[in-house]
C-alpha cells in the first residue's frame, strides 16, 4: 500500500491517532487478489445514449452514469409519475460493447424512462429501474420492448449511424427488438 506524505501519522506534532490511508488501485480489480474492490463491475465499456423523441435525436451523454446528464442536471426526481403530469419523456440507453466472436457489436442494449418538467424542476425516474437495465446491459441482454416506437427508431437510427460496423455485427435479437 502507497501513503502519501500527507496522510502519514506526523510524529512532530504529536499526533498517536492513525490516519486513513488511500489504497491506489490500478487496473481489474477483481484479478484474483481478494482485497478491496472485489466484485466491483467495470463501466468502462457502457455508454449512456440520451434518446429525446421530443426533438427526435439520440445522443452519447456520459455524465448520465453518475445522474448528472443535460436531461438530469439540476432537476428533483421523485418515484411517483403522477407528480409530473406535465413532462417530457427521455429515455437513457445503456449501451455495452463487447466482441462476439472476435468482432466488435453492441453486447447490450436497455432503456430506462426519465420524464422530465423543466418549468416545475421535478422529474420521474425509477433509479432501481435504471440500475438493473445498467446491469442486464452489461450481461448482453436487450431490453428495448417498452420503449414506444419512435424511440425505438431513434435509436435504431443512431446506433447503425454511431458505427455501422458494431450495428453489422450485432446480434439479430436487437435488430429485432428496435424493430428494424
Amino acid at each position: 500500500m502507497k501513503e502519501f506524505d500527507q496522510f502519514k501519522n506526523n510524529k512532530e506534532q504529536g499526533s498517536d491517532k492513525k490516519k486513513n490511508q488511500f489504497t491506489i488501485l490500478k487496473d481489474d480489480s477483481t484479478d484474483g487478489h481478494g482485497g478491496y474492490g472485489v466484485g466491483s463491475i467495470s463501466l468502462e465499456n457502457m455508454s449512456p445514449v440520451i434518446v429525446d423523441p421530443n426533438e427526435e435525436k439520440a445522443y452519447v451523454d456520459m455524465g448520465a452514469l453518475h445522474a448528472r446528464s443535460a436531461v438530469e442536471k439540476r432537476i428533483r426526481f421523485l418515484t411517483d409519475r403522477s407528480e409530473v403530469p406535465n413532462g417530457k419523456l427521455y429515455w437513457i440507453t445503456w449501451v455495452t460493447v463487447d466482441y462476439q466472436e472476435g468482432k466488435p457489436c453492441y453486447h447490450g442494449v436497455a432503456g430506462s424512462e426519465v420524464v422530465v418538467d423543466r418549468e416545475i424542476r421535478r422529474g420521474y425516474k425509477l433509479l432501481p429501474e435504471h440500475v438493473n437495465h445498467m446491469d442486464k446491459s452489461l450481461k448482453g441482454r436487450f431490453v428495448v420492448d417498452h420503449m414506444d416506437d419512435k424511440s425505438k427508431r431513434i435509436l435504431a437510427e443512431f446506433l447503425r449511424d454511431f458505427k455501422p460496423q458494431l450495428w453489422d455485427n450485432s446480434a439479430q435479437e436487437l435488430k429485432d427488438s428496435l424493430d428494424v
